[in-house]
C-alpha cells in the first residue's frame, strides 16, 4: 500500500458554508493560488449548480491554478453533473465529486427510498460522470452511520462503475476514532477491487474528533483526507489541514507523507482568517496565537534551556517568522511589503500604495501595527467600486446627553447628508443612514470582535441584515466602533443595491 497521502482541500466549498464566510471569486482565486503553493493535491472549488457565483468560481479557479486537481461537487443528479462538467472545462485536471446518502436514516427520511434504489442511483451517477471525466470521486454521505456491510456493497459497486476515489464521510461527526478506523479497515478487507480506487476520509468535528478520526482512517488504509484551513466548515467544522500535515511530519514512525510545504501553513492560515473574517481561536492547535506561547515559569525555563522540552514543533516549520519586523507609523513601503509577503499576501505596486496609505492612517492611531491589522487592510478589495460610500461620519455621546450622529454618503456620485438621535452612538449613526437609505432593512446579527489588544485596538464588526426576505452579510473594520459598524452596514447595503 502506498505511503503517500493525498491532501484534498475543501476550504472553498465545505469551509465556505460557514455563515458570513462567503468569498467572492477574486478572493477564492487568491486562496486557491495559496493552496497550490502550499502543495495540496486537490482543490474542491465549489458546488457549481448551487449558484452562478459558485459556477463562475470553479471556472475561474480552473483557469488560475496549474497542477492541483480541481474538483466540483454534485448530487447524484444528471443535471448537477452536466453543470459541473461545464464548469470544469478549463481545468488541467478535473474531478467530479458525486454521491448520495447511504445511511438508513438518509435513505428513509431524506430520500424516502430503499437500499437497492440508492445503490442503483449511486452506480448510475458514477457512470454518467465518467462520460465527462476520467477522475470521478464518489461520496457515501453519512457513511459514519451506515451499516458496514451495505457500505461495502456500495463502495464495490461504484468502483466497478469507474470511481477512482471513494469518500467515506463521517458527516455528523458521530464516530469514535476506533469505530471509524475499523470501518475503513473493513472496506479495505471486504471490497473486491478496492486496490483500484483511493479511499478518502471526510470528518466533521461535532464531537471534537475530526482529526483523530481522520488519523484513524489513514492508519487503516485511507490515502486521501479531506480537510480545510483552520478546520473551518459547517457547524463545528472539518478536519484541519494543518493538524494532519504536522501530525504526519512529527510522527515519522507512522510512515505516511504528504506534499505539503508546511512553512506555508501559517501565512495561509492568516490569509483565510482575514478574507473570511473568521478569527482563529487563541488555543487552536498549530496556528493559534498561543500555540507556541509559554506563560508558566517552569515551561519558560525549560524552553529557554532547550525548546524541545515543551515544543514538539519548531515554529519555523509552519512559517512563523522568529525575527518579525515591528511595523509603526515610521515604517516604509518595503517593511509593509515584506511583512505582507511573509503572511502570504502579494500585492501589485498600485494596490500596495493604496494599502500603505490606509496603513499610515491606522499607524497614526496605534502604537504598533500587528499582523491581523495589516491583513485586515490588505483584505479589503480596493478594486471594488461601491455604489454607496461613506464620505464622513460624526457621532457624539456622553453622560447626561442624548447620542446624536451626522453622516454624509456618496451614492453613485450624488451627495447626501442626514442626522439623527439614538439609544447610543451606533444606533444614532444607523438611524441617520436610514434617513438617506429609505429601505426596510432588519439587523439580525451584530458582532464586535477585537483584532489585537489595548485601548487602540482595531475592531471588526460582523453584521447580518435582512432585506426583502434575503440575508446579507457585511463587515467593517476601524479603531472606532461607530465607524466599523457603519462600514459593516453599508457593506450589506452595497450587496443588494445596483
Amino acid at each position: 500500500m502506498s505511503d503517500r497521502v493525498y491532501i484534498f482541500d475543501t476550504t472553498l466549498r465545505d469551509g465556505e458554508q460557514v455563515p458570513g464566510c462567503q468569498l467572492n471569486t477574486v478572493e477564492k482565486i487568491q486562496v486557491a493560488k495559496s493552496l497550490e503553493t502550499l502543495g495540496v493535491d486537490v482543490i474542491e472549488a465549489g458546488f457549481p449548480i448551487s449558484s452562478p457565483g459558485d459556477f463562475n468560481s470553479v471556472v475561474e479557479i480552473s483557469k488560475a491554478v496549474t497542477w492541483p486537481t480541481i474538483c466540483a461537487l454534485t448530487r447524484a443528479v444528471e443535471k448537477d453533473i452536466d453543470v459541473a462538467a461545464e464548469a470544469l472545462k478549463y481545468a488541467k485536471r478535473g474531478r467530479i465529486h458525486t454521491g448520495i446518502g447511504t445511511s438508513d436514516s438518509h435513505i428513509r427520511y431524506k430520500f424516502n427510498s430503499t437500499r437497492e434504489e440508492i445503490l442503483e442511483r449511486a452506480v448510475r451517477a458514477v457512470k454518467y460522470a465518467k462520460k465527462y471525466v476520467e477522475d470521478v470521486e464518489f461520496y457515501a454521505e453519512d457513511a459514519g452511520r451506515t451499516d458496514n456491510e451495505f457500505l461495502a456493497r456500495v463502495v464495490e459497486a461504484v468502483i466497478k462503475a469507474g470511481a477512482t476515489v471513494v469518500n467515506i464521510p463521517d458527516t455528523t461527526g458521530y464516530c469514535l476514532p476506533a469505530e471509524y478506523g475499523a470501518k475503513i479497515k473493513y472496506l479495505c478487507d471486504h471490497v473486491a477491487g478496492i486496490e483500484n480506487a483511493i479511499i478518502s476520509t471526510h470528518c466533521h468535528n461535532d464531537l471534537g474528533m475530526a482529526t483523530a478520526n481522520t488519523m484513524a482512517g489513514l492508519m487503516n488504509g485511507a490515502r486521501q483526507c479531506e480537510v480545510t484551513i483552520n478546520g473551518i466548515g459547517e457547524r463545528a467544522g472539518n478536519t484541519a489541514l494543518e493538524e494532519i500535515a504536522m501530525i504526519l511530519k512529527s510522527h515519522k514512525e507512522i510512515g505516511l507523507d504528504t506534499n505539503i510545504n508546511t512553512k506555508r501553513i501559517y501565512p495561509l492560515s492568516r490569509q483565510v482568517s482575514s478574507l473570511m473574517n473568521m478569527p482563529v481561536q487563541a488555543n487552536k492547535a498549530i496556528v493559534g496565537k498561543n500555540a507556541f506561547a509559554h506563560s508558566s515559569g517552569i515551561h519558560q525555563d525549560g524552553v529557554l534551556k532547550n525548546a524541545d522540552t515543551y515544543e514538539i514543533i519548531d515554529p519555523v516549520d509552519i512559517g512563523l517568522d522568529t525575527n518579525s519586523i515591528v511595523l509603526t507609523a515610521r515604517s516604509g513601503h518595503a517593511a509593509l511589503k515584506y511583512r505582507l509577503e511573509a503572511l502570504g499576501v502579494h500585492l501589485e505596486e498600485e494596490k500596495l500604495d493604496k494599502v500603505y496609505k490606509e496603513f499610515l492612517k491606522l499607524a497614526d492611531k496605534k502604537k504598533e501595527i500587528h499582523d491581523d491589522d495589516i491583513l485586515m487592510l490588505a483584505g479589503t478589495d480596493w478594486t471594488r467600486s461601491r455604489h454607496i460610500k461613506v464620505d464622513w461620519l460624526q457621532a457624539t455621546s456622553g453622560i447626561g446627553m442624548k447620542p446624536v450622529a451626522s453622516i454624509g454618503l456618496d451614492i453613485a456620485g450624488e451627495k447626501f447628508e442626514a442626522a439623527a438621535t439614538g439609544n447610543g452612538p451606533v444606533d444614532a449613526a444607523i438611524n441617520a443612514l436610514r434617513k438617506i437609505i429609505k429601505r426596510q432593512i432588519t439587523i439580525n446579527e451584530f458582532t464586535i470582535q477585537g483584532v489585537t489588544k489595548g485601548a487602540d485596538d482595531c475592531c471588526k464588526v460582523h453584521m447580518q441584515v435582512e432585506h426583502e426576505g434575503r440575508l446579507y452579510y457585511g463587515f467593517g473594520t476601524s479603531t472606532d466602533i461607530v465607524t466599523a459598524s457603519i462600514e459593516a452596514y453599508v457593506d450589506c447595503i452595497n450587496k443588494f443595491t445596483k
